[in-house]
């Protein structure tokens, strides 16, 4: 990573959403007034959160025993290329090289960047090096930055904030540090604290057997039927009583989206009024069958019914 990444803001995203009388095969530079909800989505599920403010709240709110000191941590692990991970109870939460949540601390600040763990504190929260860290699908490289810490090593920054391991995670995807002392918690691929309502209207999270798939703004699975058609005009053939096992995932503004694809990613109007999204002109939908955010069992329903790629092709589908 380059050191002038700590001075890189958020690259705007080009706004490219289609009037939704407009035929799909084509760009538009018209975006909606504002984003719509999913239309007849359920409701994310309402379970107690797992590991949330679980972890070890000693009395220096650092999660460990003993204060600060100035002795320097071991050298930490690498940060590899960071990826986003689906937590039922967060979100989309960002993960190192090896699928660790990475935490941001309340007492740091992010503008300017400055980091204000040390000690034991950096003993039981080891600082994420800056050096090799890589964005991953989902991941605006333009959010990596570094900040140089008292000891002279370089710290990565997501937006802005310092960026932490936790030393009781050991599998990936533990998120045993949330919570922890009232001011540990998990980063969102934003650098903003990971939490369901904190998830873009489309993103992309890594499922560990689909791969990159996207998902709504609840963090459920987003879905293609291949009886629908894309061209010349978006056309939903999913009606009736599919459609209220199926709903349609209603229209989302490209500025509040991540890690899909751009081209294609509009609005229409079906038939029966729904206004829905597609991506790559494809319409998409949620599954009531899927319970909690990160469930597929609507993948491979029907043999018609598959998990969405970013670029908008159907994930594992025959011939597709």
């Amino acid at each position: 990573m380059k050191t002038s990444w700590r001075t890189a803001s958020l690259v705007a995203t080009a706004a490219s959403v289609l009037a939704l009388t407009t035929a799909c095969g084509q760009d538009n530079s018209t975006t909606p007034a504002a984003a719509a909800q999913n239309v007849g989505a359920t409701a994310p599920a309402g379970s107690p959160t797992t590991g949330a403010g679980t972890g070890t709240g000693a009395a220096n709110g650092y999660g460990a025993d003993g204060n600060q000191s100035s002795a320097s941590p071991a050298a930490a692990a690498p940060a590899g290329k960071l990826t986003v991970a689906a937590n039922p109870d967060l979100g989309n939460v960002l993960t190192d090289g090896s699928g660790l949540t990475l935490y941001r601390f309340d007492k740091d600040t992010a503008n300017p960047p400055k980091s204000n763990c040390a000690g034991d504190c950096a003993t039981t929260w080891p600082p994420v090096p800056a050096g090799d860290a890589a964005a991953g699908a989902g991941v605006d490289k333009a959010l990596l930055g570094s900040v140089t810490r008292a000891d002279g090593t370089k710290q990565l920054t997501i937006g802005g904030w310092p960026a932490y391991r936790y030393a009781k995670d050991v599998n990936a995807g533990d998120v045993n540090g949330q919570g922890v002392g009232g001011k540990w918690f998990a980063l969102a691929p934003n650098g903003k604290k990971a939490s369901l309502a904190s998830l873009p209207g489309l993103s992309v999270r890594k499922d560990p057997k689909l791969g990159d798939i996207v998902v709504d703004k609840n963090g459920r699975t987003v879905y293609r039927f291949l009886k629908d058609k894309a061209w010349p005009k978006s056309v939903s053939n999913c009606t009736g009583a599919c459609l209220v096992k199926w709903p349609a995932v209603g229209i989302v503004s490209p500025d509040d989206t991540q890690g899909v694809k751009k081209k294609g990613l509009m609005g229409f109007t079906r038939p029966d009024g729904v206004k829905q999204m597609t991506v790559n002109c494809w319409p998409i939908y949620t599954f009531s069958g899927d319970n909690a955010p990160g469930d597929t069992n609507g993948q491979g329903v029907g043999g018609t019914w598959y998990a969405v790629s970013p670029d908008g092709k159907p994930v594992g589908a025959p011939g597709k």
